[in-house]
């Protein structure tokens, strides 16, 4: 004898593809259809699937323009970026790191040099930071090194201890060689384009955008509640580090 397919299911298959039996792009057989979110998603029920759980919540998009050695930027990034990404899960908050800020590109005889704010250390700490980043990949693997080097003693001295203590599978060899070779050249030059696309054009550093925006609003907010900020536009199911955490309120004045 066949086996008995449950009503529920005889109906699911009429109304998603009447005389088919099966949903256009579909390789799942009915009774998994809602097994899963992709495999709804492939067969097209997911609005006949209450028991599915409700989709994740995209991570708030934070991304920050800094300079290696501008003090408000280092308080910003350890004070409050580095810990409130310790409090927060990596599914609700995700950074993207551009160390450039107020450089100056220029091309000299055909190469590429930069001009910083505070001077060739700024550059060069920049350049760590950014060799750093590409060498780690992984966020979680390069963002304590970087607090470590922004809130010791000196950016562009420190990285092998940051190193021994934060990452000691990384090889600093090979971020030296990124910093002295093409590479580090190259990485600074992406950055320098980053921070010239950016609109409204950055005026100061830190410069925050939030979701691909910047407002004064956001500035405001992310610099004086981090964590309120984060907790308030994510639209998942909220951590315990979110509770008691209101959205901060806007000043009633801008800082320019």
């Amino acid at each position: 004898m066949a086996p008995t397919v449950p009503l529920a299911v005889l109906a699911l298959v009429a109304l998603v593809a009447p005389g088919l039996g099966v949903a256009p792009g579909c390789d799942y057989p009915a009774q998994r259809w809602c097994s899963s979110r992709d495999v709804a998603v492939a067969c097209q029920v997911e609005s006949r699937c209450p028991s599915l759980p409700p989709p994740a919540a995209a991570p708030v998009q934070l991304s920050l323009y800094y300079e290696s050695l501008c003090p408000a930027c280092r308080e910003f990034l350890v004070m409050k970026l580095f810990s409130t990404w310790l409090l927060l899960p990596d599914e609700m908050l995700s950074i993207t790191l551009v160390p450039y800020g107020n450089a100056q590109e220029r091309n000299v005889s055909g190469k590429l040099d930069f001009t910083c704010q505070h001077g060739p250390e700024e550059c060069l700490g920049n350049m760590i930071e950014a060799c750093l980043m590409h060498e780690a990949k992984n966020f979680s693997t390069y963002f304590p090194v970087i607090f470590c080097l922004e809130s010791g003693s000196s950016v562009t001295k420190n990285l092998e201890a940051c190193l021994q203590i934060y990452a000691p599978e990384l090889d600093s060899g090979r971020i030296a060689a990124c910093v002295q070779g093409d590479t580090g050249v190259a990485l600074m030059h992406h950055n320098a384009q980053l921070t010239e696309a950016l609109d409204p054009p950055h005026q100061y550093v830190p410069w925050i955008t939030v979701n691909g925006k910047h407002t004064d609003e956001l500035q405001a907010q992310a610099e004086a509640s981090l964590l309120g900020l984060v907790c308030h536009l994510y639209q998942g199911e909220k951590p315990e580090a979110c509770g008691g955490s209101k959205a901060p309120k806007i000043p009633s004045g801008c800082r320019r």
